[in-house]
């Protein structure tokens, strides 16, 4: 029998999250939760952020996709450009981000507009990764229907003897982008389910608009 979540239930009361704690730019405060989450021993994946898009069948989906870097700009993450998730970006560029970190009771969700960055950036991070990093990004057609497991090995295994004692490009069809924001909630576990709630969004000259919602 299905286990009854009903009585599931945790208290929330780590911290606090005020306006009077609050920087005027959000980047600021993204910026040292992510630090402060970064640094604690019980978050594992710091990076790790639920993406989610509208699809062509006009349904939303939800995947998480690792956070490469953040600036004052945007968010910045690295896809396949030709995969579902790429296809529904170059389909309808306004996305969602969220980080939930369960240990300190945190979670921030993230709206904006994702672009590609330009492709001398998208080569310079390539240019970091492992090699096999850089052949899975060859030999997967991500999001594709594939025969079996072992048709994947196989790609892997020829795309090795093919650049085996060579430089691994950049294939043209993979890259990143940056989401720049319009609007960040920060939400803080509370006691009695009366969570803090801080949502900045971005007005026409450039400021941060700050407002306290409603749990």
């Amino acid at each position: 029998m299905p286990k009854d979540l009903s009585n599931y239930r945790k208290s929330y009361e780590k911290q606090a999250l005020l306006e009077s704690n609050c920087p005027e730019n959000p980047m600021e405060l993204f910026q040292t939760w992510f630090r402060n989450a970064d640094e604690s021993e019980t978050v594992e994946e710091t990076n790790a952020m639920t993406i989610a898009t509208i699809g062509k069948d006009r349904y939303p989906k939800s995947r998480v996709v690792l956070l490469k870097k953040f600036t004052w700009e945007g968010f910045i993450f690295y896809t396949n450009y030709t995969s579902e998730k790429g296809q529904a970006i170059q389909e309808n560029n306004n996305i969602c981000l969220s980080f939930f970190w369960p240990a300190l009771e945190q979670q921030i969700i993230i709206k904006g507009q994702a672009n590609k960055l330009a492709e001398n950036l998208s080569d310079g991070y390539f240019e970091s990764r492992p090699d096999g990093s850089k052949l899975g990004a060859w030999a997967s057609n991500q999001s594709s229907v594939v025969s079996s497991r072992e048709e994947l090995e196989e790609n892997l295994s020829s795309l090795e003897k093919k650049f085996e004692g060579k430089e691994i490009p950049r294939p043209k069809h993979w890259g990143g982008y940056i989401t720049k924001p319009i609007s960040i909630e920060f939400w803080q576990g509370r006691p009695n389910r009366l969570h803090d709630r801080i949502l900045y969004t971005l007005q026409e000259d450039f400021s941060w608009k700050l407002e306290r919602l409603a749990p």
